[in-house]
């Protein structure tokens, strides 16, 4: 494991470990269902399958395959009420607002590689005002390839001038430490975001887990990473 190296940059996953995005999708899957005439379901049914976009959504919520007749149908009304309401209560997680100062302070710096597609990805950022500050933003359709292939991971290290292995990836999901493993990066699990039980951290192999983003800040403040 590599625990001697401080960020030359670090990456983050959008949904579930930079922002908050789940209580907009839930809604969004909500207000689908109910244009359906299906019941809504609570946000703790929906939270742990947010990180894993669209077709996971309605399959939860429709007990559908992709496949399906209408699948698709269902799919692209939830993004399109997702777009039109994107940021009405997503939020940084509690601490990452600290953790961006803390590297913009250090001149390290940071951006987005999410599987999220762009017309859903770029709003998004310029509505929580993280464009402008962003070194680098890297959705779903950037690269020929989406996570858990190394390729937008390695397209962000190129953006934002920095050695995949001197950069850290931060992420919610066994294909975010895949893709970042398969990148060469430093990789550090976070426990905190919205993690499916077919998903378990545990079988992640991050190099680092942590819990809340402050950990962040402890990490960069080490002299070097603990495992």
């Amino acid at each position: 494991m590599k625990t001697d190296l401080q960020p030359q940059a670090v990456l983050f996953d959008l949904d579930g470990t930079l922002a908050d995005t789940a209580p907009d999708l839930a809604e969004a899957l909500n207000r689908t269902l109910e244009h359906y005439g299906l019941p809504t379901l609570p946000f703790g049914t929906i939270r742990p399958v947010v990180s894993h976009g669209g077709i996971a959504l309605i399959r939860l919520g429709f007990d559908m395959q992709p496949d399906a007749p209408g699948f698709e149908e269902r799919r692209r009304y939830l993004l399109d009420v997702y777009a039109d309401g994107l940021c009405r209560h997503t939020t940084l997680f509690p601490g990452m607002a600290e953790v961006l100062d803390h590297l913009a302070s250090s001149t390290v710096p940071w951006g987005v590689v999410t599987n999220k597609p762009a017309w859903l990805t770029d709003p998004l950022m310029r509505a929580m005002g993280l464009d402008i500050i962003a070194g680098c933003i890297v959705s779903g359709d950037t690269c020929a390839n989406r996570k858990p292939h190394p390729e937008p991971i390695l397209h962000a290290c190129s953006l934002i001038g920095s050695d995949p292995a001197r950069t850290w990836y931060v992420g919610d999901a066994g294909r975010d430490m895949q893709a970042g493993r398969a990148a060469g990066c430093i990789t550090i699990g976070a426990r905190y975001g919205y993690l499916h039980p077919d998903d378990p951290p545990d079988a992640w192999l991050a190099d680092v887990m942590i819990d809340e983003p402050q950990q962040l800040l402890a990490l960069m403040r080490a002299p070097a990473l603990a495992p």
